[in-house]
């Protein structure tokens, strides 16, 4: 017992130390899954680096990560230093770190109970090397389980919370949770983005709303937190995705690209950060 505690202690050292080289970090979270929340992640990273800040992505989906399929990075592996594990490098310099780099092949299950997902959370703050960023995004997995619980108590000085949802009635019930959960744990919630929001066809750009209209913005009213802003949906996004290029790299001017330039506006307005 003693032996672990030691070990704890020895971790929450290094993990402050590490956290504290970077000025904003930021946790992406959802309250159900499928709403695209790893590829919001993705194509905010890139954003980011793209206006010329050092960013890090921490895949903290232990179970399903894909960050680095997303950001053309899946065939690399993190490189042993003598201070830690060196991220790998994707597109636009995003330092990625993910359990994908640890699995024997891509269809390998991670079958793990709640306590090895958690040591693994910590053991990857801990271990890893991120040098000074201006920003990490974690990516979590749907719900308010053990690796958004993790994170959140792990890391010191969270910057705040951006929480994605979808225009679906289902997916606003369980959003509110991601909500509560947030405010229960005195996290800043930065604001909540509505992802899948209406249809824009990329030859005629005419848009069509699939699901309701509005909910995301209706969430937020209704809990006093920050509309960030809404994506609509372009079949674009999910081939670029899948070929590991970030879609807003590749069609800057469609309407989600725009979208996600003002969400990114939205952001660093939020952070107080200088627009860049």
């Amino acid at each position: 017992m003693q032996e672990r505690r030691k070990k704890f202690e020895e971790q929450d050292i290094r993990i402050k130390e590490r956290m504290g080289k970077i000025k904003h970090k930021l946790v992406v979270l959802s309250g159900k899954g499928g709403v695209g929340k790893s590829t919001v992640t993705a194509n905010l990273a890139v954003m980011l680096a793209k206006r010329g800040s050092s960013v890090g992505v921490l895949d903290g989906d232990i179970t399903g990560p894909c960050i680095p399929q997303m950001l053309g990075a899946k065939n690399e592996k993190p490189v042993v230093t003598p201070t830690g594990l060196s991220p790998v490098v994707g597109v636009f310099g995003v330092r990625i770190v993910s359990m994908d780099y640890f699995l024997a092949s891509e269809t390998t299950p991670v079958i793990w109970r709640g306590p090895l997902k958690t040591m693994a959370i910590r053991q990857f703050l801990a271990d890893i090397e991120w040098g000074p960023l201006d920003f990490l995004l974690v990516d979590l997995p749907p719900g308010t389980g053990d690796e958004a619980l993790s994170v959140i108590q792990f890391i010191p000085n969270i910057t705040g919370v951006i929480i994605v949802t979808i225009p679906s009635k289902v997916s606003q019930i369980v959003v509110k949770k991601a909500v509560m959960f947030s405010k229960k744990l005195n996290t800043h919630i930065i604001g909540l983005i509505e992802n899948m929001s209406g249809f824009v066809c990329p030859s005629c750009g005419a848009s069509t709303n699939i699901f309701q209209v509005g909910g995301g913005e209706k969430i937020c009213r209704e809990l006093g937190i920050s509309f960030l802003g809404a994506i609509p949906l372009d079949p674009r996004i999910c081939d670029d995705m899948d070929r590991g290029k970030p879609f807003i790299a590749e069609h800057p001017d469609s309407p989600p690209a725009k979208a996600f330039t003002g969400i990114v506006d939205k952001i660093v307005e939020v952070l107080g950060v200088e627009k860049f």
